[in-house]
């Protein structure tokens, strides 16, 4: 695959071949099925955020699956409280929450409503508002290559805008939505999950093999 990056997407090799000349925002029941199925689709897929200062989004190339209250690891796990309340609702909404106090983290929940569980979204391949996705993750000027705008899940959120205003908010109908733009993705991997501390031999992670973007195969940004 090329490894030649640059700033401006004009420029930038296409990585992925595209089969679909539009986008199509994904359905209700693309989410309303086994997460670990839900985690593996959507990769290949664009996560968008359009917001007063400019539309931004990238295709997922990474992400984590989180399963009920009897994953140790998943916010269901202590039942239902008021915070992963969004768990247990209808499929399709987004999970929004501040990870140890730093960073926002966003989740497509999954399953039937009443069975908690989520996906992670762990990282993006920058696809569309790259220079104001540099501004935002580094307002000071420093340079940032492309992948690592939105390598890690914290880097992503804050290249797009996302905070917690946007916890609940319907992925099948609002300005966070995650859209079919026709990528086709030629290899998947499997591995535990990360940036957790139970049940960490879970293989409920997984990536588009050999994308730059992965936060679990380097250095965060």
């Amino acid at each position: 695959m090329p490894t030649r990056r640059t700033d401006r997407l004009s420029d930038r090799p296409a990585r992925l071949p595209r089969i679909r000349s539009r986008s199509i925002v994904l359905p209700r029941s693309f989410y309303e099925r086994p997460t670990l199925i839900v985690a593996e689709a959507l990769l290949g897929r664009v996560l968008v955020h359009d917001t007063a200062d400019g539309l931004t989004a990238g295709m997922i190339v990474e992400t984590e699956a989180y399963i009920g209250e009897d994953d140790p690891a998943c916010h269901a796990a202590p039942g239902p409280t008021r915070r992963n309340e969004p768990l247990y609702g209808p499929p399709g909404i987004a999970y929004v929450y501040l990870n140890y106090g730093i960073h926002y983290l966003v989740n497509a929940v999954t399953e039937a409503e009443g069975h908690p569980a989520a996906v992670l979204i762990r990282a993006l391949e920058p696809v569309d508002g790259i220079p104001l996705m540099a501004t935002r993750r580094a307002p000071d000027g420093r340079p940032l290559a492309v992948e690592d705008l939105c390598r890690g899940p914290g880097n992503l959120t804050k290249a797009l805008g996302i905070t917690l205003a946007d916890n609940r908010l319907d992925l099948v109908g609002s300005n966070l939505r995650i859209e079919d733009r026709g990528f086709t993705v030629p290899a998947v991997s499997w591995g535990p999950r990360i940036g957790i501390r139970v049940a960490v031999d879970r293989p409920w992670r997984c990536w588009i093999s050999g994308n730059r973007s992965v936060s679990g195969t380097r250095t965060r940004a």
